[in-house]
């Protein structure tokens, strides 16, 4: 028997839309002053918060596309383009991550001074901007490895913004042209903390692993513990989206002891107890002849 429920996700297409377009915006504003000025500090900047828009276009694709019906071809549906697309933003965020690494050691092994006020001015806005836009996405990151890789690509950038403001100030006060490649350094190994806890997350899930917030032993010791049955195998968990979690098993237990009743009451506790939104329940008897082809050592 299977049992489907589909978590409903907060809506985040607002969030989306208002976080490209305040970055595209920015990118445009930022590559023009750059240009404006002649700095290409500005103009490479214009060009990476581009890549950003980049990623939030692909994570707000893949949202929308995992809401797609199911097909023949796609019995369900769309929704590992989440896992997809929050695997490719953990990459291309590690990729900007280490960038921004290699250029800050050449400017501690170099140090060149800061841009002038109209650098740092952009490099503010940019942190606001950035700032706002992660903060759109802090309430979902939590449950959702798509948003959550959002959220850093835009926490990365507020973080090397506000160093390159802070580095700015401090160099013009107290004259130390080390210390903007060293806030930024440091922005770096803060932010690949999370970044490598995403990217391995989202690796997981592509794998189809169990996903880390799901109690495994848990869910055994429950179906093992059912009355009447006798013993459970094949049991198989992994994740249909990054908000959503599948789980087939085959129990074996004494003959008319799962009704459809008892089946959905099942269902609705690996809902409620282990978050499980898609749960397929094959229910077999000790005398079912040679009993089950997947429960045969010979018939692997």
């Amino acid at each position: 028997m299977t049992g489907s429920r589909v978590h409903r996700r907060p809506d985040s297409h607002r969030a989306f839309a208002a976080g490209v377009t305040l970055n595209t915006l920015f990118v445009l504003a930022e590559g023009g002053v750059g240009a404006a000025v002649g700095s290409l500090a500005l103009i490479a900047d214009a060009g990476h918060n581009f890549s950003d828009v980049i990623s939030l276009l692909l994570a707000w694709g893949a949202g929308a596309l995992a809401q797609r019906a199911a097909t023949e071809r796609r019995t369900y549906g769309f929704r590992k383009a989440t896992v997809v697309a929050s695997f490719i933003s953990a990459v291309l965020l590690l990729a900007a991550l280490g960038a921004i690494a290699r250029e800050a050691v050449g400017r501690l092994l170099h140090p060149a001074p800061v841009g002038g006020p109209v650098i740092i001015l952009v490099a503010a806005i940019g942190a606001v901007i950035n700032a706002a836009t992660a903060a759109l996405f802090f309430s979902g990151k939590k449950n959702d490895l798509n948003i959550q890789a959002a959220f850093l690509h835009m926490a990365a950038d507020a973080g090397v913004s506000l160093g390159v403001v802070a580095g700015g100030i401090l160099i013009a006060l107290k004259g130390w042209p080390w210390i903007d490649p060293a806030i930024s350094l440091a922005i770096v190994v803060i932010v690949f903390w999370g970044t490598w806890k995403l990217f391995r997350r989202s690796l997981d899930l592509t794998l189809d692993a169990v996903p880390e917030n799901i109690d495994i032993a848990g869910i055994k010791g429950y179906l093992a513990g059912l009355e009447n049955v006798v013993q459970i195998h094949d049991l198989h968990v992994w994740a249909l989206s990054t908000t959503e979690v599948a789980l087939t098993v085959h129990v074996v237990a004494a003959a008319d002891s799962f009704d459809t009743n008892t089946l959905c009451g099942i269902q609705r506790h690996l809902h409620d107890r282990f978050g499980i939104a898609h749960a397929t329940i094959q229910v077999e008897t000790p005398t079912a002849g040679d009993g089950c082809l997947l429960d045969r050592p010979d018939c692997l």
